[in-house]
């Protein structure tokens, strides 16, 4: 790892690193993915999508997992993009 990776490593929280891991990884927990984000971090699942947006915008983030963040960016793009051109469900 440089030092700049090193830097932005260090400038995430434990919490902020365990959603990165947890989002890598949520499949793999039986049941549904809002059911774990309450049993694993003790939140709501619309606090923890919040807080989620907020991290993959930090470059730290992207230093430590630049492709689960970029994806991640992705993924809130279509998300908006579908919601901007009037897809009403």
């Amino acid at each position: 790892m440089s030092a700049l990776e090193d830097f932005h490593y260090q400038e995430l929280t434990e919490r902020d690193q365990r959603i990165l891991e947890f989002e890598r990884e949520w499949w793999r927990f039986a049941g549904a993915k809002e059911s774990a984000i309450r049993e694993l971090f003790g939140i709501e699942p619309a606090y923890y999508y919040q807080q989620l947006n907020e991290l993959i915008d930090q470059p730290a983030a992207e230093a430590h997992e630049p492709l689960l963040v970029r994806r991640l960016r992705r993924q809130r793009g279509t998300r908006q993009t579908g919601r901007s051109s009037g897809s009403v469900a």
